[in-house]
């Protein structure tokens, strides 16, 4: 019923955040008369705060059309595809394209990554800088969550249990062999929970797994978003976020837990922070600082636009991983498997935290370590980037200059050797050989 209040109210809202849409374009032009009328900056600023408040916000493109190149500084175009489509989930692949076939052969042997997005309010494009850093110097696939309202009944429930059979089907299209993992906060915990069954049937697991403010073990250094789902019984979470999606979605029926629900309580944590925002954001508009009036439409373009959890992979979550803690425990079954970490031996391990995380607290994702005891030390590492919040390892500048170089080095060094050196050298006195090679480049791609 609330998702339901919430609809009627978005639809009485949107004539009106049209209305202030126009009116803060008419008083912001020059070619119009109202632009000179007293007042004016303060009129189109209002309106188009108010706009921006009540519009809705649709799900951000990727929009990394081209990557610059680490080696020769040359700029080279990519093209995203879909990898494999589920109902849940698209697997995206980043596709660079190269018509220099020496380069060609060097990005075909670059290591190939996983990025695995968080499936916990907010779009994988959230990755984007995570993704278009990683193209300089891999061939890097991800994974694009699909909103639950837009998923039609018709294709079942989707639980936790779903997710880490999801990550295992990825991994095996992919290719363990040769393969790299990252995963970014939430997904810390299903993609080592399907690395250990994949481990523990004897199956191929990726090289290296990269873990990334993640909610391995929420004992440690609890933050408020972990008392949050502790303080209440799994009862309360059921009977009160969970709600039908309306009628005018394809999924309409399902139960999920809504994405602005999510929302309220991402801006409840920091409403002050928010509000100076927004604040700053009308300051600016009225001083024509138009450059950090971008800057603030770009973040909240991104952070505004959410989506519905399934309701079952939602609950899971909040019972396993933060009222139960059953990974760290030794006691979580997936599909009537116990998942046991210490069964992966062959794949290296680095885990990253920021000093300043208050989504997922000090400690928490270097406790893959103490589970991970079969893989050796000389495999291992941790970095604790300092100054650095929850988005600043993924993120930014932070992300770019201080801890992607690490992460960069930490996957080369765990890669095969490089196996376009060979080939290179082989089809070199080979025209022929060599055609057949490019032909067969292009459409693989780097």
């Amino acid at each position: 019923m609330f998702y339901q209040l919430h609809e009627l109210g978005r639809a009485w809202m949107k004539p009106w955040t049209l209305l202030a849409d126009a009116n803060a374009k008419a008083f912001a032009h020059d070619a119009t008369w109202l632009s000179n009328l007293p007042g004016a900056d303060q009129i189109s600023a209002t309106n188009e705060l108010l706009y921006r408040i009540g519009k809705d916000y649709e799900k951000p493109a990727f929009g990394i059309h081209e990557v610059e190149n680490n080696d020769n500084g040359r700029t080279y175009p990519v093209v995203q595809l879909d990898a494999l489509v589920k109902p849940f989930c698209r697997l995206l692949r980043f596709k660079r394209y190269t018509d220099d076939f020496q380069h060609l052969e060097v990005m075909r042997a670059q290591p190939t990554v996983l990025v695995v997005a968080p499936l916990s309010g907010h779009h994988a494009t959230l990755l984007r800088d995570t993704v278009r850093t990683l193209l300089r110097d891999h061939k890097v696939f991800v994974t694009d969550w699909v909103d639950a309202r837009m998923v039609p009944t018709e294709a079942g429930e989707f639980s936790l249990d779903d997710y880490v059979a999801y990550i295992e089907e990825f991994i095996r299209h992919i290719g363990a062999d040769e393969l790299h993992v990252i995963s970014v906060c939430q997904p810390t915990v299903p993609v080592l929970a399907a690395v250990s069954l994949m481990a523990a049937r004897g199956e191929a697991t990726p090289r290296s797994l990269v873990m990334m403010g993640g909610p391995i073990d929420t004992r440690q250094s609890p933050t408020a978003v972990n008392n949050l789902a502790t303080e209440k019984p799994l009862s309360w979470f059921r009977q009160n976020v969970i709600n039908p999606v309306p009628l005018n979605y394809p999924g309409h029926g399902r139960l999920v837990y809504p994405g602005f629900l999510q929302h309220m309580g991402f801006m409840a944590m920091n409403p002050e922070r928010h509000l100076e925002s927004h604040w700053d954001f009308y300051q600016d508009l009225i001083k024509g600082d138009l450059e950090d009036a971008d800057a603030h439409r770009r973040f909240y373009d991104e952070y505004n636009a959410v989506l519905d959890m399934p309701a079952d992979y939602y609950l899971d979550t909040i019972r396993v991983v933060f009222q139960e803690h059953l990974l760290p425990r030794g006691k979580w079954d997936v599909a009537g498997e116990r998942v046991d970490p210490s069964k992966i031996t062959g794949t290296a391990l680095l885990t990253i935290e920021g000093e300043l995380d208050d989504i997922s607290g000090e400690g928490q994702t270097r406790a893959a370590h103490t589970l991970c005891t079969g893989v050796a030390k000389a495999d291992r590492a941790h970095i604790t980037v300092e100054g650095a919040g929850h988005y600043g390892i993924f993120s930014g500048r932070r992300w770019r200059n201080q801890v992607y170089p690490q992460v960069r080095d930490f996957i080369a060094a765990h890669a095969p050797p490089a196996a376009g050196a060979a080939a290179k050298t082989k089809t070199a006195n080979k025209p022929a050989a060599r055609k057949r090679t490019a032909k067969r480049s292009s459409r693989q791609g780097g």
